[in-house]
């Protein structure tokens, strides 16, 4: 078991940066592929971004990909999400999510997580 609190939203402006960090209680989070996903009004849940357990391979959704990165501490048990040249449309929740299972490494498909946090509001303004 594991639970994930995330931090960092806030209000920008188009074009700023943000910041999301997920800290991650338990003594196994290196052993977890974590992933970052959003979800915006009316809108289904969306894939952001992944990372492996501990390589650190990453993979992003095209709509991010070049502006968003994402990193973690194992030593820590963090993830982060920094978040450059933001627009409109990445108003949304985000998510913080662990993935258990051995047989993935970066999964971007919520179902593939076990554990999820609470969300944090990103809002960008125009």
């Amino acid at each position: 078991q594991v639970q994930l609190v995330e931090s960092g939203g806030g209000l920008v402006q188009a074009g700023g940066s943000l910041r999301l960090s997920c800290a991650a209680s338990g003594r196994t989070f290196s052993s977890y592929a974590m992933g970052w996903f959003r979800q915006a009004p009316g809108k289904e849940r969306e894939f952001v971004a992944a990372i492996s357990r501990s390589v650190g391979s990453t993979y992003y959704a095209d709509s991010v990909k070049g502006r968003f990165a994402i990193s973690r501490d194992n030593a820590r048990n963090s993830v982060y999400l920094q978040m450059n040249s933001l627009n409109t449309e990445d108003t949304a929740v985000y998510y913080c999510a662990a993935d258990r299972s051995v047989g993935r490494t970066m999964p971007s498909v919520a179902d593939e997580y076990d554990y999820w946090g609470q969300g944090t509001q990103v809002t960008a303004s125009s």
